[in-house]
């Protein structure tokens, strides 16, 4: 008896022993999840750096190299996980795209456009920012890069941390800028360039809201209002989608296809004209045939914008890996360029590997952290639907069109998130009129409060603050982080 007992209690300690083991099993689980992501994300930083040491070379600035390559690489992740949210969040606020789809795209498309049509000349010294000639030494030239890609990546992760989009031009300029007064002084830096730059914090996202408000003011009033919605459709879906074509392909030729092509304004615009006039043509009997049989009511509209957004969202992510690849690689090609030559330059090819590595890195960085970004852009500003979303992704491109046209620097994430806010104040401002029309048609006793009406805002305050506080800190800080970066480069290894 006493044997069965002992039995019975092995027994019972087995069970404690192995559903202690299944809790762990599951702790270890929940432990390794978020751990998941940055872990692919270092063995993709290594074997970039491992691939710089191979494809540079055994010489006395290998190591240089490869340690640029990494600090690139870990750039390119952060663009990935910040900038290209911008372009897709829209579609998948709207629920255009699914998160996997959008990811897909975005990835596919960002790469392509890397890697097709990323300029093969980039300016070593950012647009422009810090005079080359101020600089003393390759060596410091060499550290001064190095800090400003260390600089901007490590604000442009903090800013992903704490959801906020930020411009990773931006970051880059403020990099490049406080490197370069720590290295040369306040002389180097050329500040009208810097005066432009800062102009275009205000000018880009409130030319993007505008812009946005407008087209979604222009489809609320001739397609959402009208009595027969679906034959007010017909007439203008087509008309939006050939504007949409015609944007799109004047704002690829002057950005995205720089390397392909290079042509100026006016010629962009008339390619642009010709094309958007024919998807017009094109797009009349595709919108008739898919309008059959649809309700009369603001549900059914969606069907007609989704496919037009998300080749927006697609064509965004193109442009927006030929025009933006510099940011992450840029500042890399210089370091190459002068540790090969022995001597720095205003501007520099940039080698194929070092190309690849700026196109996997945005890639990887949208696939393993870009989701939060995403989510917040396209859901927790404003809520998006697919008429919204689709004048978001028009604004942007109208928005770089007249910035190229007005020779303003613009940043794609002011326009985007620009946009996003446009549509929405629009909105709150839209509601706000249509609630105090309806409360003054009513008897006093049923009229809605002023302070009810100012309850009901359409945009989340705390974002945008958010957002804003980011965009106006984003160059001054990356400039202070990279002055303290460059002053310990030079110090523990100059």
């Amino acid at each position: 008896m006493s044997d069965k007992n002992d039995n019975l209690d092995h027994l019972e300690t087995l069970d404690r022993d192995l559903h202690r083991f299944s809790h762990l099993e599951t702790a270890a689980q929940y432990v390794s999840r978020p751990a998941v992501g940055p872990g692919i994300a270092l063995i993709f930083v290594v074997i970039a750096g491992l691939m710089a040491a191979l494809l540079f070379g055994s010489t006395s600035n290998t190591l240089i190299v490869a340690a640029a390559a990494v600090f690139g690489a870990y750039m390119a992740l952060n663009i990935g996980a910040n900038d290209v949210a911008n372009n897709m969040g829209p579609a998948v606020g709207a629920n255009a795209l699914t998160m996997g789809g959008a990811i897909a795209i975005a990835a596919v498309f960002e790469s392509a456009g890397a890697l097709l049509a990323g300029g093969d000349v980039v300016s070593t010294v950012s647009k422009g920012i810090v005079q080359a000639d101020a600089v003393a030494s390759t060596g410091i030239f060499i550290w001064a890069m190095m800090a400003a890609l260390i600089s901007s990546a490590l604000w442009v992760n903090l800013a992903t941390w704490v959801g906020a989009p930020v411009s990773t031009t931006h970051s880059v300029v403020g990099g490049v800028m406080g490197a370069g007064i720590a290295a040369a002084g306040m002389a180097a830096v050329n500040w009208p360039t810097m005066g432009a730059i800062a102009a275009s914090w205000v000018i880009s996202p409130l030319m993007g809201g505008a812009i946005a408000a407008a087209f979604l003011w222009l489809i609320k009033s001739r397609i959402i209002y009208q009595e027969d919605k679906i034959a007010a459709a017909r007439v203008w879906v087509p008309i939006l989608v050939g504007i949409m074509a015609g944007a799109f392909t004047t704002y690829l030729a002057l950005k995205g296809l720089k390397r392909v092509l290079d042509i100026g304004l006016p010629t962009a615009l008339l390619i642009g004209l010709a094309v958007g006039v024919l998807c017009w043509i094109v797009t009349i009997p595709l919108t008739r045939r898919k309008a059959v049989g649809l309700e009369n009511r603001n549900k059914s509209l969606k069907v007609l914008f989704g496919l037009p957004l998300v080749i927006s969202a697609a064509l965004l992510s193109f442009a927006h890996g030929a025009n933006d690849v510099a940011n992450a690689v840029g500042p890399l090609a210089a370091i190459v360029h002068a540790s090969q030559e022995g001597q720095f330059s205003a501007e520099v090819a940039i080698p194929i590997w070092v190309m690849v590595i700026g196109a996997f890195g945005i890639s990887f960085g949208l696939f393993l952290f870009g989701p939060k970004l995403i989510r917040m852009v396209g859901s927790q500003i404003t809520k998006l639907n697919p008429m919204r979303a689709y004048c978001v992704a028009l604004s942007a491109a109208i928005t770089v069109i007249i910035a190229s046209w007005l020779g303003l620097p613009v940043s794609s994430t002011h326009i985007a998130v620009g946009g996003v806010f446009g549509v929405g104040f629009f909105r709150e401002w839209h509601a706000e009129r249509r609630m105090r029309e309806s409360s003054n048609a009513r008897p006093p006793e049923l009229r809605i409060a002023p302070e009810e009406r100012r309850r009901r805002k359409l945009v989340r305050r705390s974002h945008f603050m958010t957002v804003i506080a980011a965009w106006i800190i984003t160059v001054p800080a990356a400039a202070l982080l990279s002055g303290v970066i460059f002053l310990l480069l030079n110090a523990v290894l100059g």
